[in-house]
This record gives structure tokens, C-alpha cells and sequence, in this order.
């Protein structure tokens, strides 16, 4: 997550390192709140493949899409870490707007990019996606490892008022969790990627819990159901960016 060499900080200040799912615990659903928030950076650097490089493509194509003057809204926005990157990249009249259902993480993204944006607009709202959203003078729209935790029944919705929300031309980049074509991809796929998860450090009980937790809360699309639905909520243009086994980068343009 962090190839600009910046850590994950926890609420003491020291380096926040993911052993949320460490110990025994008992069954729940995942839920962002302030233990996941506080290690959050280091738990998506681990657990997702080639984040750093994800992100550096996705700030790579706003710095083609946005327009001045026009609002980019990150819809999931966790800890900041986009807006982060793509403060760099865009003009300085871009406001940002930041929309999550937990208050750890905005309270998070607020004091991680306070001292960083130099006086940049952000606005960060709580507010749950499954109610819908209101996008307003926007050339761009981010949903990074998001919509997958949208019910799928409103799904299809949120992306069209995303759709009506956008400028003429205006961008949507959608990062998301996703399962393979045939359920013999899919094993194997999901096989490699608690292989790499294991490889940065996750003992068996940390994988094991974790998909515990996140059964009923993250349900993946298939690449392609992703694609058909941003085709069919009205977006002109839809390619893929990023595959990576079960993960995938889709962008597409109104």
C-alpha cells in the first residue's frame, strides 16, 4: 500500500501492524471499527496483492480524467490512503470528498491527511452506501475493495446514481474482490491467494478467522457481472486495468 514509503501509525503513534485476527476470537462479522482502523494501511499492504501499484494506476488515469475545478469523490475512502496519492497528481482547486460508514476510519483519514493536503478542500461524510449517494460536478469516482461490501441488491442502483452524478466524460475506477469465471478458477485463484497471504506473515488462524468474519459482509461479484453492470447502468466506455487472480481493476467512462 505504502510504496511512497509511508507507514501505518496507530492511535499511540507507533507503527500499527495488523494481529487484529491473531488470537482466538469470538465468531462476528468484520466490522471497520477503531481496532481495524488503527492498522488498516498495514492490513490492506498485506492482504491485497500489488495495492502500491494499484494505486499508483489509479492516480496515473485521474490525472487524465479530472477536470479543475470539479469534485473527486472516493466512496469506501477508509484512511485517506487515495486521496493521499492523488493529491500530487491533480490540481489544487480538485476538492475531495470522502464518504465512509465508520467514524475510526474518517476520524483516521482526517488526521493522516490534515498536515498533508496543504490547504486542499476535503470533505469527508459518514454515510452508508446502501442508501445510495449524491454525486454532484464530479470527473471522477472511486469505489477502491468497496462496492463488494455493498448489498447486491442495491448495487445496481448506486452505480447509476454514480452514472447520473458524473460530468459528461467523467471517470469511475472500480476496484473490487472478485470470483473466477468457473468454480475450477475460482478454487485455484482463492488457493493462490491464501498462499500469498501467507507469505506476508498470516498465520492459519488469522486466514481462517478472517473469511469467518468477512462471509456475510464482503459478497464478490464476477469480473464480468461487474463489467455487464457498469455497461448497463449507462457508462460508454469499461476495460480492465488490474487481474490479479481473484482481483481485479475495472475503469470506465460516462
Amino acid at each position: 500500500m505504502h510504496s511512497d514509503g509511508l507507514r501505518p501509525v496507530s492511535r499511540s503513534g507507533k507503527v500499527g501492524s495488523d494481529q487484529v485476527f491473531e488470537g482466538p476470537r469470538e465468531a462476528a462479522d468484520f466490522t471497520f471499527n477503531a481496532e481495524v482502523a488503527a492498522v488498516f494501511d498495514n492490513m490492506v499492504d498485506r492482504s491485497v496483492p500489488f495495492y502500491g501499484e494499484m494505486q499508483r494506476m489509479v492516480t496515473e488515469m485521474a490525472a487524465d480524467f479530472v477536470v479543475p475545478g470539479t469534485n473527486v469523490y472516493d466512496l469506501g475512502c477508509s484512511t485517506g490512503t487515495t486521496f493521499e496519492a492523488l493529491h500530487l497528481a491533480l490540481p489544487h482547486d480538485v476538492r475531495f470528498v470522502g464518504i465512509d460508514n465508520s467514524q475510526d476510519m474518517l476520524n483516521r483519514c482526517q488526521e493522516k491527511l490534515a498536515p498533508r493536503l496543504n490547504g486542499r478542500e476535503l470533505e469527508l461524510r459518514m454515510a452508508d452506501l446502501n442508501a445510495g449517494v449524491t454525486i454532484e460536478n464530479s470527473s471522477l469516482v472511486l469505489m477502491v475493495l468497496t462496492l463488494q461490501f455493498v448489498r447486491p441488491l442495491v448495487r445496481e442502483k448506486l452505480v447509476r446514481s454514480i452514472v447520473n452524478g458524473l460530468n459528461p466524460n467523467g471517470c469511475f475506477i472500480l476496484v473490487e474482490k472478485v470470483l473466477g469465471e468457473d468454480s475450477l478458477f475460482n478454487r485455484h485463484f482463492i488457493r493462490y491467494y491464501y498462499d500469498l497471504k501467507r507469505r506476508n506473515g498470516y498465520s492459519e488462524m488469522e486466514i481462517s478467522q478472517k473469511r469467518e468474519a468477512l462471509e456475510n459482509v464482503l459478497v464478490p461479484y464476477k469480473l464480468l457481472e461487474n463489467r455487464e453492470m457498469l455497461l448497463e447502468a449507462g457508462f460508454r466506455y469499461c476495460d480492465v486495468f488490474f487481474k490479479w487472480y481473484n482481483f481485479c481493476g475495472l475503469v470506465a467512462v460516462k
